[in-house]
């Protein structure tokens, strides 16, 4: 009697894993069910490969979303950045915006202090354009790091609010607006009321930006010239 042939996947050399199909298969899982829920467990089941064998391409859950992160900034376009530095950081912080809210969750990830340290020389350039913009508008090297600072505090908390409201309202819980506060208490308040939710939902962003970039670059000292 002949022997039957073993199942697809039970015998021989395990299936070739490339570091490409990991990004790729985690990218998924993260765009279906949200960064918080990915395992590596879960991501070599969905691969069909073992844990230890993932743990040849990647050190950690941290190492794989900082992967991810890099290969999304490199991926994401880069736009001609103008020569006038006040137009530069403007273009750069308008494009690191639009990155992050592509994909919110690599905010969450780099909403530390220290994340420029982690992210490829590739990744950087956004970084690089706004702290070289500001170093040829005469800003020190502090003022041209608390620039940066500024911008991306700005940058991380619209995108973020913007995503975790958008997750909310998806979820069926958006926050609820009151139309029966007290003006004698909050006149201002009373007075917008339910209105809140249409004039927050306006994208301000742009206009923020540039009201934000003025303000920062007319706090700086210029560096003494001769």
């Amino acid at each position: 009697m002949s022997r039957a042939p073993a199942p697809h996947g039970r015998t021989g050399r395990p299936p070739l894993t490339s570091r490409a199909q990991i990004l790729l298969t985690a990218r998924r899982l993260i765009d279906e069910d949200g960064w918080e829920k990915l395992t590596i467990r879960r991501l070599a089941a969905e691969i069909g490969i073992g844990a230890t064998t993932l743990y040849h391409h990647i050190r950690n859950k941290d190492d794989l979303l900082l992967l991810l992160v890099n290969q999304h900034i490199e991926q994401t376009g880069r736009p001609p950045l103008p020569g006038e530095p006040r137009e530069r950081i403007v273009t750069a912080a308008t494009a690191m915006h639009d990155a992050l809210a592509a994909w919110p969750w690599a905010a969450e990830v780099l909403s530390a202090d220290g994340f420029v340290g982690l992210l490829d020389e590739s990744a950087m350039w956004m970084v690089e354009a706004i702290v070289a913009a500001a170093d040829d508008h005469g800003c020190t090297p502090e003022q041209s790091v608390d620039v940066f600072r500024s911008i991306w505090y700005y940058t991380v908390g619209e995108v973020l609010v913007r995503a975790h409201s958008a997750r909310r309202h998806d979820e069926g819980r958006p926050f609820a607006y009151r139309d029966d506060l007290d003006p004698a208490q909050v006149p201002h308040l009373a007075a917008i009321g339910v209105r809140w939710a249409e004039l927050a939902a306006r994208d301000v962003y742009p206009e923020g930006l540039r009201t934000f970039v003025d303000g920062l670059l007319a706090r700086a000292t210029p560096r003494a010239s001769g």
